[in-house]
């Protein structure tokens, strides 16, 4: 390649809101220790459902430092967006002055939204859903905010108080990686020094779980929730549905040096592709997802077999690990088999939304400390799936450059590539 170099880009902050960690540290604790944070659903009556297990974050909103305002007016999601960012911001130990707040943006995604407010006003306002037209005078409120995806976002500089660009990014369950590669273009472009990025989800409701349900997307193995979700496994029978969020403090090299800011990793490569193929299903060739592999590399200036670790979307159902691991081979040839791969999912479930930014936390914290977490739950290889998925113990290595793919349901493909300061250069 050729030509001048955008800006740099580096993370100087991680936050982190999770099943099994409800902070940064707890959450890697959690990972690199191979534990599973699946359970039997509890945040509602799961009996009715052909999947009754999930992964649920152990969260107390009083605890984890919001006011009592805050938490009435906000979904839960917001409220994960919210301490997922403040800690994000304390990590990197920046200060927004009236000058950097103008050059602060806010990036966040979610596939779903408001989802649990949006659920229980309707179940009040229907009565049990009983009546068809409901009468808008008995809604709470603070049901618009959880109506509008970018109340997350809005909130989020409001907390802060930044000025610059704020969006919300909604690709399904590519949101959090979107996001952050968003975030990575605006600074890439000069349009901010700073952007709060990640994504935030909380689905777990009945409407969520019968929609899954429906077309047989999440597991039915509800007997053993904590071996419920096994990526990549030939016994796999689909996803444990959770929850979460993630937020990194994005900055451009220059201003993090400046300033003398902590460094995780350097953003090197971002790309999305679709597939126009099918709402839900995908090819088995990988061929879409190998494409914005590519496209990531290649912006990344780095060669396959300079990277160290794949942060696989191993969702755990038969087409997804089928898909994904023809995209490696697809792309990285004979390398793919001697890389180390993993699935965080078989620990936290999916968050829909959400999960791609965690993965994208993972992926910072494994540059930074060379530890890979493990794929939990793996002991039957499947012929199809023939990697080598880091099975159920995490790997100390050193991680020079980390690509981290997302797959969504509409046909979306994308992937990030992180790695150490100047690795491409």
């Amino acid at each position: 390649m050729t030509g001048a170099r955008p800006r740099r880009v580096v993370v100087t902050g991680v936050g982190v809101v999770a099943p099994g960690g409800v902070t940064r540290k707890e959450f890697w604790a959690g990972l690199t220790a191979g534990r599973t944070a699946t359970r039997r659903a509890t945040l509602y009556d799961p009996a009715p459902f052909r999947s009754q297990v999930a992964a649920e974050c152990d969260f107390d909103p009083v605890e984890a430092g919001l006011t009592p305002r805050q938490i009435r007016r906000s979904d839960r999601y917001i409220q994960f967006g919210l301490v997922a960012a403040a800690e994000a911001v304390s990590d990197s130990g920046i200060e927004f002055d009236e000058e950097l707040a103008e050059r602060t943006g806010v990036v966040m995604g979610s596939a779903v939204g408001g989802t649990m407010a949006l659920e229980s006003e309707y179940v009040v306002l229907s009565d049990h859903g009983r009546d068809w037209h409901v009468d808008a005078d008995y809604a709470g409120p603070f049901l618009y905010q959880a109506l509008v995806p970018s109340s997350q976002s809005a909130d989020i500089a409001v907390r802060f108080g930044v000025h610059g660009p704020v969006q919300v990014v909604s690709t399904g369950c590519t949101s959090g990686i979107d996001s952050i590669g968003y975030a990575y273009q605006l600074l890439q472009d000069g349009e901010a020094d700073v952007v709060l990025a990640g994504a935030s989800d909380s689905p777990l409701s009945p409407v969520t779980a019968a929609s899954f349900d429906a077309i047989g997307a999440t597991t039915p193995d509800n007997d053993d929730p904590a071996r419920a979700s096994r990526p990549f496994d030939r016994d796999r029978t689909g996803f444990v549905l959770g929850e979460g969020c993630a937020v990194l403090v994005l900055e451009e090299f220059e201003h993090a040096r400046r300033r003398g800011a902590p460094v995780y990793c350097e953003v090197t490569g971002y790309a999305a592709r679709s597939n126009g193929y099918h709402m839900t299903g995908l090819r088995a060739d990988g061929v879409e997802m190998s494409a914005a592999i590519d496209a990531a590399l290649a912006q990344s200036r780095i060669a396959g077999d300079e990277l160290s670790y794949i942060c696989a979307h191993g969702s755990g159902t038969k087409q997804n690990d089928r898909h994904e691991t023809a995209a490696f081979k697809r792309s990285l040839g004979e390398v793919a088999y001697s890389l180390p791969i993993s699935s965080i999912k078989s620990m936290i479930g999916h968050s829909l939304g959400a999960i791609g930014a965690i993965e994208m936390a993972a992926c910072a914290l494994a540059v930074d400390t060379g530890t890979i977490p493990p794929t939990a739950n793996w002991e039957h290889r499947d012929p199809e799936c023939d990697l080598d998925y880091t099975p159920n113990t995490a790997r100390e290595l050193p991680v020079r450059a980390a690509l981290s793919v997302g797959s969504g349901f509409g046909g979306f493909q994308s992937a990030m590539v992180f790695t150490k300061p100047g690795v491409g250069s």
